[in-house]
Parts: C-alpha cells; sequence; structure tokens
C-alpha cells in the first residue's frame, strides 16, 4: 500500500496526556484531522499529578508553536521556579530565588495544562473511554486499533502518546519498563498556609530537596495552596509487601518512615509523617536505554512511550517537543511514511542521547553533592545538545530541580 497525504490520512493518537493533546492541537491548526483515543471516562475522571515546568528551549516552543504560550503565561507560577536544598536539620544549605522577569522554566499544574491543551481542540477531538487493547493490520497499512470494549476503527496511522505501559509500543518494540531501584512516596498536604504554616515555610514558593546520601525528600508547591512531597529511598520493588503492610496501610508505612528518617529533624519529619490522607507508591521505571525501534511507516511513539526516563525535569518537555516535531513533520510532508521518517531521524537520537546522561539520574537524587548556590546538584546529570526544532536552534538542558511531577 502506497503511504498516503497527511491531509488525508486516517491519524489516531492514542493518549490524552500533554504530548498527545499538544500533536493534535497542531496538526488542527494546520488543517489536518486528527483524532485522540484516551481509556478515561472522562476529561476529569482523575486527578492528573502534581506541578511541573516547561522550559523555554523545549516546552515552551511546543506550546508557541500550538499558539498557546500566552494562555500558558496567565496560568503559569514564575515564583515556582525558587529552589531550596535543605540538610536534614532543615536548614538552607543553598537557594536559587527567581529574577521578577524570569521565565525560563515556571510551574503549572498537570491539570491546568491539560485542561487549557484539551479546551484548543475541536469539539468531539478526543473520544474518552477506549481504552486501546490490541492493534493489528499490516506494517504498510491500514491498521485496525482494537478497544477494550469490542470496538475497533482502521487508521493510517498510530501515533503512541500512552505513556510508560503504552498498548502501542508492542506493535514497534518488545521493550518494557525496568525498575530503576528507586522509590518515591508520594504525600500530600492540603491548606498548608493554615494546617501546616511550618512545612509551608520550609518549602518556600517552589521547591525544596534534601538528601542524606540513602535518603531524600522532595517538596514542591501546586496551585491552590496545595504541597506534594515525594519520599525518595533505595528500596525493593516489594517493600510494602515485604513489611507486612499494604499499600492503604497509612498507620503502618508511617510507622516504616519514621524509623528510617528517625535522625532528621523533628520539622523535616513532620514532611514525611503528617501528610493529609494516604501515600501513593510510584516506583521510578525507566526503558532500556538505548530504545530505539525499526522504522514503521503506520506506527510511531512520543514521550515516554518512547523514551521513559527517571523523572528529572526532562520528561513532559521532550514529550511536548516529540508532538511538536511529529506534527510539524505531518504537516510539511508528501507521505505519512515520510513525515514519520523525518521525526524520527531526529527524535530518535535526541532521546538516546538524554536517556544515557539520566540513566542512574535516580540514583543522584540521595546524593548530598551540591554544585553551587542554585540549588542544582552537581551529581546531576546534564544533557545538552543543538537541534534543528520549529526552523530555529534549540539547547536542552535536564534540570533535576523540576523533577518529580
Amino acid at each position: 500500500m502506497n503511504s498516503p497525504e497527511p491531509a488525508n490520512a486516517g491519524i489516531s493518537i492514542i493518549g490524552a496526556g500533554p504530548g498527545g493533546l499538544t500533536c493534535a492541537r497542531i496538526l488542527q491548526q494546520r488543517g489536518i484531522a486528527v483524532t485522540v483515543y484516551d481509556r478515561d471516562p472522562g476529561p476529569h475522571a482523575r486527578n492528573q499529578g502534581g506541578t511541573l515546568d516547561l522550559h523555554a528551549d523545549n516546552g515552551q516552543v511546543a506550546l508557541r508553536e500550538a499558539g498557546l504560550l500566552d494562555e500558558f503565561f496567565a496560568l503559569a507560577r514564575p515564583e515556582g521556579q525558587e529552589m531550596r536544598r535543605l540538610d536534614p536539620t532543615g536548614t538552607i544549605t543553598s537557594r536559587h530565588v527567581p529574577a521578577p522577569d524570569e521565565l525560563f522554566k515556571p510551574e503549572i499544574d498537570r491539570g491546568q495544562l491539560r485542561d487549557l491543551l484539551l479546551d484548543s481542540l475541536q469539539p468531539g477531538t478526543v473520544r474518552w473511554g477506549h481504552a486501546l487493547d490490541t492493534i493489528s493490520g499490516p506494517a504498510d497499512g491500514p491498521r485496525r486499533l482494537h478497544f477494550a470494549d469490542g470496538t475497533s476503527i482502521e487508521t493510517d496511522l498510530v501515533i503512541g502518546a500512552d505513556g510508560a505501559f503504552s498498548r502501542v509500543r508492542p506493535a514497534v518494540s518488545p521493550a518494557v519498563p525496568e525498575y530503576t531501584g528507586v522509590g518515591f512516596l508520594e504525600a500530600w498536604f492540603s491548606d498548608v498556609e493554615n494546617r501546616h504554616p511550618e512545612i509551608a515555610e520550609l518549602v518556600g514558593a517552589g521547591s525544596a530537596h534534601a538528601a542524606d546520601g540513602e535518603r531524600a525528600l522532595f517538596a514542591q508547591r501546586n496551585s491552590g495552596n496545595h504541597i506534594r512531597v515525594h519520599i525518595i529511598r533505595r528500596v525493593p520493588l516489594d517493600w510494602i509487601s515485604t513489611h507486612g503492610l499494604t499499600a492503604e496501610d497509612t498507620d503502618g508505612i508511617r510507622a516504616v518512615l519514621r524509623h528510617e528518617y528517625a535522625h532528621w529533624s523533628p520539622r523535616m519529619r513532620r514532611m514525611i509523617t503528617e501528610n493529609d490522607g494516604p501515600y501513593v507508591d510510584r516506583p521510578i521505571l525507566a526503558l532500556p536505554v538505548p530504545h530505539t525501534w525499526e522504522h514503521d511507516a503506520t506506527v510511531t511513539l512520543l514521550g515516554d512511550a518512547a523514551h521513559l526516563m527517571p523523572p528529572l525535569g526532562v520528561g513532559v518537555n521532550l514529550a511536548m517537543l516529540d508532538a511538536g516535531e511529529l506534527a510539524l513533520a505531518l504537516a510539511n510532508a508528501a507521505t505519512v511514511d515520510d513525515a514519520v521518517l523525518t521525526y524520527e531521524k531526529t527524535m530518535l537520537p535526541r532521546s538516546t542521547e538524554a536517556a544515557k546522561a539520566l540513566e542512574h539520574g535516580a540514583e543522584h537524587l540521595l546524593s548530598t553533592d551540591v554544585h553551587d548556590g542554585s540549588g542544582d546538584s552537581e551529581a546531576q546529570p546534564h544533557e545538552q545538545g543543538e537541534n534543528e526544532v520549529f526552523g530555529r536552534r534549540r539547547q536542552t538542558t535536564a534540570q533535576p530541580e523540576a523533577a518529580f511531577r
């Protein structure tokens, strides 16, 4: 089968996260029809997670191409760029306070970013309640998407934007995420200025990180007077059950944490054991490095589906950069096959370079080393390189203090 022109092709995006929605928005702006399929029953079926930063040299570039940069800045929190490094006593050892006009990586809640992108799409673009089961059909197309509800549709291009456990990835790669050996335990704090003023004072307007070489925590302001704390430890994947606990046993988990963090000061332990509600266990997974695949004219991947890495501040930014590049490749290519080739020629080397730089980044989060007074960790890997993106030169830098979203 000859590859169709993008303007006449059926294009299906699996996953209504920032990457998938950014790709859909830019395609629609260029007159290319697209449908997004998502497993959730609706846009607000679940909490979208904490806060994230969008960098001026990747995430913001994609939003500019989508025509949404001004709307993003209206929602973003530039003050969230503040970064504090604490020691286990709660003493500030370094601090970065953003300048009044600093907009390199302002924070925005994930839910706000998702709503911004959803509201920018044509009505009916996202088909909710469509959990992908399998993909069938020849490699040269058309492909058939089979959903868990028994329905199926035919399409010329499948774009996997469905995250770590992508159901699209098996069509091009046998790779599966692997545990890094480091786990995050998420704790939530609400109405912090009134209910948790000491924690609010410790964290400040942005983020705070503390480590002792074996364990760490990362606390971050969200909008609405909320703070999320990630308790970071080197633990077995089944650490909860090996302690004879379940994920719902909040008191039992607190007892374990009190023991492990006993040498930290009482005010630092408040961020570990005085949370509102249960903990959320989030083991840190990553795809093998490098993760590449043989070109397929009808299937491609973006974001975590393509290059799941430790959470060091690049995940959403790279997903949105991927999305913008793929959308523009489709808008400018003669065929879908040509567009996918053009996109993967840039994306795969870039993601491989970044993944190599961040391969052991989860371990570095436990380090006590510091680089300087800016709040960056000396042990944090940095990935820098220049690529042609949206017709301009860009530089990418992985910033660890923006992690743990």
